[in-house]
């Protein structure tokens, strides 16, 4: 036995074995070939439609003010304060409601803004917001 001689037998092999390379290529091919008709049936949906119109449905907003000395002006018109209840009831019967804005003059008394939030409250409104004028600079 010599450490030193190479026999024909342990040449370096050059060359790829292929016979591996294709058992998988077939085996993914197999795969693939099941694999497919199953991903093509599909569930029928009815989606909606879509249309490009424009909706013209937006909610009125209603502007409620407070003005220095505690009068309500409902969209700029004084309203008395017993009736903003029926006002109030009678915006938050409807299908959309409104927004309400309300706007409260720098020395009118907080009481006055939290009875009308509360009262719109009561009746049912939900989109409540506050317009505040911003500082003077």
């Amino acid at each position: 036995m010599a450490f030193g001689t190479q026999d024909d037998t342990d040449d370096v092999m050059n060359e790829i074995n292929m016979t591996p390379l294709v058992d998988v290529m077939l085996v993914l091919l197999i795969i693939f070939i099941i694999t497919v008709p199953v991903m093509k049936h599909a569930v029928n949906i009815d989606l909606p439609r879509a249309s490009s119109s424009p909706q013209d449905t937006k909610p009125q907003t209603i502007h409620l003010s407070v003005d220095a000395q505690g009068q309500y002006f409902w969209n700029e018109q004084p309203v008395a304060e017993q009736d903003l209840d029926k006002r109030f009831q009678a915006e938050s019967a409807r299908e959309q409601q409104p927004e309400l804005h309300i706007r409260g003059h720098r020395d009118a008394r907080y009481e006055r803004v939290a009875q009308a939030m509360a009262a719109a409250q009561r009746a049912g409104l939900r989109k409540i917001g506050f317009v505040m004028e911003p500082k003077p600079a």
